[in-house]
């Protein structure tokens, strides 16, 4: 069974019915303990940082969770669920997260140099939302069948920096190259939403399951 943490930060459901479609049992829990007999997890969520971190924290699913990525259970993060991982953010204030990954979330800018040069900038829409592509860095086991520059339904602000940048499977540009996917180990955490990227989403909801 593929336990979808419940903290009230995302919608639970088409994550759920994502993993229901290509056959794997995955069931929504608002009980931390029930992360001990899970046999992957999946991190998701929606809206604020802040918000978010202190959900977990307060439902009780951090020790469970931090003890679930050191015995090596599969996990997976999705969208707000990667950027819990992270040292700290900086969404609305300083916020400290798991310190999984050691590293930040940062805001996309609201210009960037533009590509014809001359010191001319452009502005960029925040936040990034739509369809965009994936470049592969690393072959990680959640990418089998899923070309290099396949597309991904992303919407988000705020996007990872790590400081290591081994842990890269794979990046997206957007005014500049950003991380979409990390991989390290059991770790798995995507910025972009699979259950709404149709055929290469699902396939990436399958790989993950058959680790689990």
């Amino acid at each position: 069974m593929i336990a979808i943490i419940d903290s009230g930060i995302a919608n639970l459901r088409s994550a759920q019915k994502g993993f229901e479609r290509v056959g794997a049992d995955a069931k929504i829990v608002d009980d931390p303990r029930a992360l001990r007999d899970a046999s992957g997890i999946v991190l998701p969520g929606v809206g604020a940082f802040r918000d978010g971190i202190t959900k977990l924290r307060d439902g009780g699913f951090v020790e469970p969770l931090l003890r679930a990525i050191e015995v090596g259970k599969p996990v997976l993060g999705i969208c707000l669920g990667l950027h819990f991982l992270f040292s700290e953010s900086e969404e609305f204030g300083h916020h400290k997260g798991l310190d999984v990954i050691k590293g930040r979330v940062v805001r996309f800018p609201e210009a960037v140099a533009s590509r014809n040069g001359g010191g001319m900038t452009a502005r960029l829409k925040v936040p990034h939302m739509g369809w965009n592509q994936i470049r592969i860095e690393r072959q990680a086991p959640i990418f089998k069948g899923i070309p290099d520059g396949g597309f991904f339904y992303f919407v988000h602000s705020y996007y990872v920096v790590p400081d290591d940048e081994g842990i890269v499977a794979a990046t997206t540009e957007y005014g500049r190259r950003f991380t979409s996917i990390l991989w390290r180990d059991n770790l798995f955490a995507c910025q972009f939403h699979p259950e709404k990227s149709q055929t290469l989403g699902l396939q990436l909801l399958k790989n993950f399951a058959s680790l689990a």
